[in-house]
């Protein structure tokens, strides 16, 4: 039995993938991937919204089923791609390098972020045509550091910049601070214990390079330590825009741009007013509001304030095949993840996430069959029941 064969038999669902993950990754690190903000009620919201939604198949029909997408004029093999997370290298040593090769693998689009473990020009050459951008602001000097990004971005070749407005402010993740895990991380002897208890996670840390913020040390000086990049990120990293910044990114960049983090029709509007090509809809995955309202729930009031004018894409929740139909049907163009392939790769290491990217695929297939249509879009024309939709007065 091949390697893909045997993780298809012992991880057929995402759930095993995450019972996986979290045996062989320390308790800090798993704790890190899987929690959100406060006490996770952002999370659980996004879970049960998702499961609410039924769609009502068509029969009668047998269409070929294909998963195949255009975003951006680009074409891509499936509508799910990798979103982006920060201290990823935490949740798996060397993820971002991993995360990129999966994204060339399985040719899907890989939202690389301001705080990856390699830089946006390692990311574009290993992934070429599949790499996106997300950028958080650095104010100081009117932008200096933001702006250099964005032509860094632009000069590797990045399909795409996400601008990110939804970390405006830091948010508490009690589970983290549990651990001790702030910037710059200092191991205690309980995290000590947990990296003995985790010898698969612990050997890929001792061949991998040390995690560190591979974009901004250019910024700090020549050979800065870690903890003198930490605390320039601390200092002066902002995780939102004002719609006049946005306006002025969009002047910068070249190609598609789109902004990340909405909630509300009306900032939707005030996006694409901007110059933005299109809107991710997303909570951060539960991770910066408990009040938040599950991201699934605003996606259809989004894709309705939108119209045409712009692409629509999900973030927030996605854990299966299923879950993404159920966004696509909903108005979603394509939809991204970024715990699954974090997860696969606690899970199986470097093929781990290349799993993910298949499974998620193949379920995404077998719900089109279900349904009775042939791609994606057709799930827009089935009827569905979304009983915890917003309807924005």
């Amino acid at each position: 039995m091949g390697r893909e064969a045997a993780l298809k038999r012992r991880l057929p669902s995402l759930t095993d993938v995450e019972r996986a993950a979290r045996r062989r990754l320390p308790r800090f690190a798993y704790d890190f991937v899987a929690g959100g903000t406060g006490d996770d009620l952002g999370v659980r919201r996004n879970r049960t919204a998702l499961d609410g939604i039924e769609i009502v198949p068509r029969y009668g029909e047998l269409p070929a089923v294909g998963t195949e997408t255009t975003l951006f004029g680009q074409t891509y093999a499936s509508p799910i791609g990798i979103a982006p997370a920060g201290l990823d290298g935490l949740a798996w040593p060397d993820a971002t390098r991993h995360l990129a090769a999966t994204a060339a693998h399985a040719n899907i689009p890989y939202i690389t972020g301001t705080l990856a473990s390699a830089s946006i020009e390692e990311v574009a050459a290993r992934a070429p045509g599949r790499t996106w951008f997300q950028l958080y602001g650095l104010p100081a000097e009117s932008h200096r550091v933001t702006f250099d990004l964005v032509r860094r971005a632009a000069d590797a070749g990045a399909e795409a910049l996400v601008v990110a407005v939804d970390a405006p402010v830091r948010s508490k993740r009690p589970r983290d601070l549990r651990h001790g895990l702030v910037v710059p991380f200092r191991p205690s002897f309980s995290t000590a214990l947990q990296v003995a208890s985790a010898p698969s996670w612990s050997l890929a840390a001792l061949r991998s390079r040390v995690p560190v913020f591979a974009n901004m040390g250019r910024y700090v000086g020549a050979s800065p330590t870690l903890d003198e990049i930490a605390g320039f990120v601390q200092g002066g990293l902002r995780g939102g825009f004002t719609w006049a910044e946005i306006a002025e990114l969009r002047q910068a960049w070249p190609r598609a741009l789109v902004v990340k983090g909405l909630l509300h029709p009306g900032d939707a509007e005030r996006a694409v007013e901007a110059g933005a090509d299109g809107v991710l809809v997303s909570n951060h995955g539960g991770r910066q509001s408990d009040a938040a309202p599950a991201a699934i729930d605003v996606l259809p009031a989004v894709t309705r304030a939108v119209g045409s004018a712009a692409t629509v894409l999900f973030d927030s929740g996605i854990r299966s095949g299923l879950d993404a139909a159920r966004a696509l049907a909903l108005g979603a163009d394509a939809v991204f993840c970024g715990r699954a392939f974090l997860l696969g790769l606690a899970a199986a290491g470097r093929t781990g996430a290349d799993h993910v990217a298949a499974l998620l695929t193949e379920e995404l297939r077998t719900a089109l069959g279900q349904s009775g249509v042939a791609g994606p879009k057709g799930l827009r024309e089935l009827d569905i029941r979304h009983p915890t939709a917003w309807n924005f007065g």
